[in-house]
């Protein structure tokens, strides 16, 4: 265990923000903290990759302009076992700073991008190259397909200041002002809207909530609701999340399953932004995010779809979506349960291939997924 002395040399320029503990109680706690996910059953990256040697290596490290630890990456994961991931960059030198343990994580998750490959450029390509997946509407009950971005010289949210998040959200709210034809819409701040508008825009499943335990043990929900705020096209089908888990998501969502369509209004969207918004991005990492699992294109595809009888055996379906870079979920999303039959399956490849590469992805495998549906059902 480290002195409590040498803690503090160590730690000394680190300025105590208004949710840290002190310098000395930080190696205390992720001493602890590495010991307790060292002898537990978790699954998650952060435990298959933070060895004793890493851990001694970056633990007493801090990020250049933020002063974020490696206690700040991890807490999240040390305090919730049952993380997939379990790790969060709380400001973009982070994944610099602790590169021997991000390096390795994001190696795994994103399936062979090694410490010295590089993300490509921007690629989006159209949407009508992707033709409709369902024009029978026979499986696909919606479609819904988003990117993250971060803008330059902000850190993530465990390192913003209320100040901070008032100034992004008049920021981006500015730009989104100009959005015009099918894009235009309203800007609702959750600071000023009504519980029961609230709550409505959530059963709709637009709205973001308060509460996921994984963010707010990486102190991703501090000052809440401040800054946060969404926009909403006329249609409803064009929307952009502010400071919730990035600082903007810019979601597009169509009925069915037209996802070139929704593909096409996503890319108008955020292009429309960046001409005026300097986002994140790194040589390397390409656009960068608070979670690893969504660097690179930051894009995820995702389709409500009706699988009743590939669902039924849950290995087959999980072989297929495997096959295809597919990630399964339940109706609800993450950590929940397919209600009806209906799962929610994305792209789970985000970096190291393009904007199109990742929907093309997408595309083939909702398709061989279709497939296998159909072929389950002629069999039962």
């Amino acid at each position: 265990m480290m002195s409590v002395r040498l803690a503090r040399g160590i730690f000394k320029k680190i300025p105590i923000r208004n949710y840290s503990r002190a310098p000395c109680e930080i190696i205390e706690i992720l001493e602890s903290g590495f010991e307790t996910l060292a002898q537990s059953k978790s699954q998650s990256l952060l435990k298959k990759h933070l060895t004793q040697e890493i851990f001694d290596k970056i633990k007493t490290r801090v990020t250049p302009s933020y002063c974020s630890t490696l206690l700040d990456c991890i807490q999240s994961g040390l305090c919730n076992h049952d993380s997939g991931v379990g790790i969060y960059a709380p400001d973009p030198e982070a994944y610099s700073t602790f590169a021997e343990l991000f390096d390795p994580i994001i190696d795994d998750y994103h399936m062979g991008f090694k410490g010295a490959d590089k993300h490509p450029a921007t690629c989006f390509g159209y949407g009508s190259d992707f033709p409709n997946l369902d024009p029978e509407q026979r499986f696909i009950v919606s479609t819904r397909i988003r990117c993250a971005r971060s803008i330059k010289d902000f850190p993530f949210n465990p390192c913003l200041t209320k100040k901070d998040y008032r100034h992004l959200e008049c920021m981006i709210n500015k730009v989104l002002k100009t959005l015009c034809n099918e894009h235009s819409g309203k800007f609702m701040a959750l600071s000023c809207m009504e519980k029961e508008e609230q709550q409505q825009l959530i059963d709709d499943h637009l709205l973001f909530k308060e509460g996921d335990r994984f963010l707010q043990d990486a102190n991703a929900s501090r000052f809440w609701p401040t800054g946060r705020g969404i926009f909403i096209n006329q249609n409803r089908t064009f929307i952009v999340w502010v400071n919730e888990e990035d600082h903007i998501r810019v979601i597009s969502m169509e009925k069915g399953g037209d996802l070139g369509r929704a593909y096409e209004r996503m890319i108008i969207g955020v292009e429309s932004l960046a001409h005026s918004l300097k986002f994140s991005h790194d040589k390397r990492l390409g656009y960068l995010t608070f979670c690893p699992s969504n660097l690179g294109t930051t894009i995820r595809a995702s389709v409500h779809i009706k699988l009743p009888n590939l669902g039924a055996d849950k290995a087959k379906l999980e072989e297929v979506a495997k096959k295809h870079n597919l990630q399964v979920r339940g109706t609800s999303g993450e950590h929940s349960e397919a209600k009806d039959g209906v799962y929610d399956i994305s792209n789970k490849r985000r970096l190291g291939l393009t904007e199109y590469q990742v929907v093309m992805e997408m595309h083939k495998g909702i398709t061989a997924l279709i497939d296998a549906e159909c072929q389950a059902g002629s069999q039962k």
